[in-house]
């Protein structure tokens, strides 16, 4: 390369992530034991390209030429519109409405990968981020709804944060029939009144109360508008979010019928309750909709104690698939948010394995036996452990130990020309010989001692290899 070529600089798209071998096997681990659930309720896997023709998105489309706000488009040969997928529940609509006549009714699926954002990035905040979902599409009734909550419980138990969250169920056709007691017509004004009842946990009631009326002052001096409620207004929905039963009408007939369902399944209100300050999508979700809420408290960036939040959200969506056919098609589903889930994993000590078991490494200690070297880790494959032969330059032993240990290896396999002609090799437990090194201080004595470095016949390597501790471990995991 010319000295005076500029080199690219190696950098991370702002909003996008790298994941390295630990997280990615914690988060796999953690996926796996939400798809276990979800296929417990009857539901299968289907998968969607990333690619969805834009019209598809329906509703994130933008009043410009280019459809690039909130979602990343892009042109095809045809000059037709095909943009990343912006959640998972779009692209199931689509497919169901071309897979009509073939889908058994209802039709029951889950779907885990990433969805893309173009929004501006910020903390916790990304353009790409990964998603695990399950709907219900061709059911109408409350009984769909309700499955959805008690499998979000059954899916956080599972995850080791029983008696840590609770699922809290709404329905927004009782939201519907507060805002119309409230003489609340038009559409932005139903959003602010929405917005600020979903402030009820982060501000209180006398927050809500401002945001209803003329504004909220924060502490900073940051003024958000209010809705413009008159004070009978406000005292409608203040009402409605105290606790007060609304007047009888559809939606609160589906969350009675959904409560009996979760108590006779044995889910109890410290698991699932119902609560009116949940607000999901204005236009989107037409009747029950639910958030999976961790309640254990975290720290802030301000210092302040708060619960951790929701982790995992749903409803009942029935206009969407019919955007693609003419007859009414009802659906409803339930999605979690893998990154901010995992997170709460980490901090309750429940993420499992953080750094996954390297491979077993064959030194090379004689370049002209590469293919002696090469049989041990043939027989080590083949027995089903993780195995390689050492690839880089070096002849030294201590860089080569170094690379091992930097792999994560559970052992080291050494064969010499002295090991060769006795047909033994030496075998380096590596987390044996740290546990052993600890109480070593001197030099002399760890050269001496060799900690967990043991001798065995070259015939051996297999049964001794999966004799190791960790390796007997990841072997029974595999299983």
């Amino acid at each position: 390369m010319n000295d005076k070529q500029k080199l690219i600089a190696p950098r991370l798209p702002r909003g996008f992530e790298d994941r390295a071998a630990g997280e990615i096997a914690a988060v796999d681990e953690m996926i796996a034991k939400i798809r276990a659930v979800y296929e417990r309720y009857g539901f299968d896997p289907v998968e969607t390209p990333m690619f969805e023709f834009t019209e598809a998105l329906g509703k994130f489309l933008p009043d410009t030429d280019r459809p690039n706000a909130g979602v990343f488009s892009l042109q095809d040969d045809d000059e037709q519109w095909l943009s990343l997928r912006y959640d998972l529940t779009a692209p199931l609509a689509r497919y169901f409405a071309e897979n009509y006549e073939t889908l058994p009714k209802p039709y029951r699926s889950y779907r885990a990968g990433y969805v893309f954002r173009n929004e501006k990035p910020g903390p916790g905040r990304f353009r790409q981020f990964m998603q695990v979902d399950a709907d219900t599409v061709g059911a109408p009734g409350p009984e769909a709804d309700a499955e959805m909550c008690m499998m979000l419980a059954d899916v956080m138990d599972a995850l080791g944060l029983a008696g840590k969250y609770v699922v809290k169920v709404n329905n927004r056709k009782v939201l519907d029939g507060v805002l119309q007691s409230a003489d609340v017509t038009g559409y932005e004004q139903k959003l602010a009144v929405l917005r600020a009842i979903d402030k009820l946990d982060k501000f209180g009631i006398e927050g809500v109360r401002l945001l209803l009326g003329e504004g909220r002052k924060d502490e900073s001096g940051d003024f958000t508008k209010g809705a413009g409620l008159s004070g009978a207004q406000q005292q409608v929905v203040l009402d409605f979010i105290s606790g007060k039963t609304p007047d009888e009408n559809e939606g609160v007939e589906e969350l009675r019928a959904m409560q009996a369902l979760f108590l006779s399944a044995g889910y109890g209100n410290d698991r699932i309750e119902i609560d009116p300050s949940i607000v999901r999508g204005l236009e989107y979700y037409t009747g029950p909709v639910f958030e999976v809420v961790l309640t254990f408290p975290v720290t802030n960036e301000k210092g302040q104690q708060v619960v951790f939040g929701s982790v995992g959200s749903g409803g009942r969506y029935d206009g969407l698939v019919s955007r693609f056919r003419r007859e009414p098609v009802p659906a409803t589903g339930c999605s979690i948010g893998v990154s901010r889930l995992a997170t709460a994993l980490k901090l309750t000590g429940n993420l499992g394995q953080q750094e996954p078991m390297g491979p077993v490494v064959v030194l090379v200690m004689d370049r002209d036996q590469t293919a002696g070297y090469q049989a041990m880790v043939s027989e080590l494959r083949n027995a089903g452990i993780r195995a390689e032969m050492f690839l880089g330059q070096t002849k030294n032993f201590g860089k080569q130990l170094a690379y091992a240990d930097k792999r994560n290896s559970p052992a080291v396999i050494i064969e010499g020309g002295d090991e060769r002609a006795r047909g033994v090799v030496q075998i380096k437990d590596l987390i044996a010989g740290k546990e052993a090194a600890k109480s070593i201080t001197d030099n002399v004595e760890w050269k001496t001692e060799r900690p967990g470095q043991f001798e065995c016949a070259r015939s051996e390597i297999v049964e001794k290899i999966k004799a190791l501790p960790a390796v007997a471990a990841w072997l029974a995991r595999q299983t």
